[in-house]
């Protein structure tokens, strides 16, 4: 009879490979697991890793209760009920995370932890950005880009990482340098109970970590148990702390360079390099390097991303915005005295409480909406149009748009309702702009 699997792998995609491969390097063969008949990574898995159990289709119970470890992707709920049943019974669940954290305790390498519900991918490889130009040996990944466990090839002196609340959940022993939640609104309601279930997972990371980094503005994200805390916000800073006075970005009283030469449109992405100063600084970065990082980071794609301009008009692509609270730091980073914003936005709202809109969308000239949920988002202002698709969004956006305004694709919601994910969708957008003034 064959021996069962001790090592078990929920979900496969890129962060299950990672588990995988880390595994086998530990001279343990797991068994695959996912629920999808025909899961992404499936034929990757197959091809690269033969030896390695594969079922599809379900999560076996039994199997699940004769393993030792169960290591869960992010994407597979710890609420799962066949996860549930062999937790009660013992079997320990832990996360590629937790994995990557128990890997490294024995060396000298630090780690910087990143959550929050919005600006987390620019201000983790912002961070990473200024170690490396300060000559730090740095690894970034995570929730962006590599998985942790592909990190540890590289040997790094420090590691930025970014951190799902999904990730948190089954993470406990991380002992991070410095970490941040540089904030919360409501996200994932589809997988959280309640807001305040979804907040202290993104809170758990600050009992992980030496310095807690915060955000001044957002009494939300600040720790349950305050330790050694550096503060962040648009206001002036006291002393160590980090702030904005008279245009320019300050650690305490000491100028650091003016925020208008910082490359990153909009105030929301202030915030986020004043993050990634603090962060930055606690690992030794120079302020030479974090002058230089910022002022030639112009931020990642699909994230208030400058896409075009015509006619006067310029057109912003925001799609990664899937959840209110970043629609809300856009209106906010973007909204001046010169034009006008007219907002895109629509989709799979995730079952998100959307009142936190109400008032932003009261300061754009016209919301024009399509999606799953664009009836729900229309309740909220009635300065709105519903249009069928990204196609008739943009035309309409142009027909109402002056010189000088901004079209904003800020969809507040999920793309999956209508594309495979925000890429896809903040492609649509940029092709349609581009097709309307005969570009291609």
């Amino acid at each position: 009879m064959k021996q069962p699997y001790t090592h078990i792998v929920l979900g496969m995609g890129a962060t299950g490979l990672s588990i995988v491969r880390f595994l086998l390097k530990q001279g343990i063969t797991p068994c695959v697991m996912d629920n999808r008949a025909l899961p992404p990574g499936l034929e990757s898995l197959m091809k690269e890793f033969p030896t390695v159990g594969v079922v599809v289709g379900k999560f076996d119970q039994d199997m699940l209760l004769e393993a030792r470890q169960i290591i869960i992707s992010p994407g597979v709920s710890i609420s799962t009920p066949e996860v549930k049943t062999a937790k009660n019974l013992g079997v320990e669940v832990v996360g590629d995370i937790e994995l990557f954290a128990r890997a490294i305790c024995s060396t000298q390498a630090d780690v910087i932890g990143i959550t929050g519900s919005n600006g987390k991918s620019t201000v983790t490889t912002l961070v990473g950005d200024m170690a490396k130009r300060s000559g730090i040996k740095v690894a970034v990944g995570g929730n962006i880009g590599t998985p942790a466990l592909d990190l540890l090839e590289q040997e790094a002196a420090l590691y930025v990482l970014e951190l799902s609340s999904f990730q948190l959940e089954t993470t406990t022993s991380l002992n991070c340098l410095a970490a941040t939640c540089l904030n919360i609104s409501h996200d994932h309601m589809d997988r959280y109970l309640t807001f305040d279930s979804y907040r202290k997972t993104k809170l758990k990371l600050f009992d992980q970590t030496q310095y807690q980094v915060i955000n001044r503005h957002d009494f939300q994200a600040h720790p349950l148990n305050l330790t050694s805390v550096i503060s962040f916000g648009l206001d002036k800073p006291e002393s160590q702390q980090w702030g904005v006075v008279d245009g320019q970005f300050c650690h305490g009283d000491e100028s650091i360079m003016p925020t208008n030469e910082a490359a990153a449109l909009g105030r929301h992405n202030q915030a986020n390099i004043l993050a990634s100063m603090a962060l930055a600084q606690i690992a030794g970065v120079k302020k030479t390097a974090m002058i230089e990082a910022a002022s030639q980071f112009v931020g990642l794609s699909h994230r208030c991303e400058n896409i075009a301009k015509h006619d006067g008009i310029t057109f912003i692509d925001d799609s990664k915005a899937t959840n209110v609270g970043a629609v809300v730091a856009a209106i906010d980073g973007l909204h001046n005295d010169d034009g006008n914003i007219i907002l895109i936005a629509g989709g799979d709202a995730k079952k998100a409480d959307l009142y936190p809109l109400r008032a932003p969308l009261e300061r754009v000239k016209v919301t024009i909406l399509f999606g799953q949920d664009a009836e729900a988002l229309a309740e909220l202002t009635k300065n709105h149009k519903v249009v069928e698709n990204m196609k008739q969004a943009v035309t309409y956006a142009i027909e109402q748009a002056e010189d000088k305004d901004i079209v904003l694709l800020s969809p507040a919601c999920a793309s999956t309702d209508m594309y495979h994910n925000f890429v896809e969708r903040g492609n649509d957008f940029k092709q349609k702009v581009l097709e309307h003034y005969g570009e291609h």
